[in-house]
């Protein structure tokens, strides 16, 4: 006995699922396209935000003569807060340039470079951590070689690495975050850069203050 199925009920479940994967593909570009328009816009209105506090910090520093009445004092970066503003990463050699700002949740790191909380600010002693995703700002770490030059500039001044290591390490090893007497940088990033789906590992940076560089006057 042969079993016969309806064509028409099953052309309709094939055209119906065919408009519900059409229908999500298309949703997840739209997802996509907004990501990484915000990502951008972010970046941008951060970068400009940086610059305009650089220059009223360099007009007021004591080191330009002043022939009137000083200026109103520059405007101070936020304390360390969710989203805060830090400064901005460059890696030259990679073409990397990327806004830090303050902690690593995901909406952070959706948008920007996040310097990780409890760890060192650039400046002071001790070991500053970035994070960033592997697919989107930190990709071209999977280029970073040693010697490489690292600069982080804030209101403060510029600050300068030069790339020391990597490694690689289990996402649970924490002590690539531990203090140091010097000024040390680390950069993380999940690994292997192109894994599908939540990565296995770490992928380290590490970069030491370069003898010499010291941030520009306080105003």
């Amino acid at each position: 006995m042969r079993l016969r199925f309806a064509k028409q009920p099953l052309r309709s479940i094939l055209r119906w699922t065919q408009r519900l994967l059409l229908a999500a593909g298309l949703a997840l570009l739209a997802w996509c396209a907004y990501v990484l328009l915000d990502a951008r816009n972010f970046q941008q209105a951060e970068d400009r935000r940086l610059d305009r506090l650089l220059s009223v910090s360099q007009e007021t520093s004591p080191r330009t003569p002043q022939t009137s009445p000083p200026a109103a004092p520059p405007v101070p970066l936020p304390p360390a807060r969710a989203d805060g503003l830090i400064g901005r990463l460059d890696i030259p050699r990679l073409a990397l340039s990327a806004v830090v700002i303050e902690g690593v949740g995901a909406s952070a790191l959706r948008r920007a470079v996040g310097h990780i909380p409890g760890t060192a600010l650039p400046g002071q002693p001790g070991n500053v951590g970035i994070s960033g995703h592997r697919d989107t700002f930190f990709r071209p770490l999977r280029n970073i070689r040693r010697d490489d030059a690292v600069t982080l500039t804030t209101v403060l001044g510029e600050f300068r690495y030069r790339v020391v290591s990597t490694s690689i390490v289990r996402p649970d090893n924490i002590a690539v975050l531990n203090p140091t007497e010097n000024q040390i940088l680390t950069l993380v990033t999940c690994y292997p850069f192109y894994f599908v789906g939540p990565a296995p590992s770490r992928f380290i940076v590490r970069a030491e203050r370069v003898a010499g560089t010291s941030p520009a006057p306080r105003p």
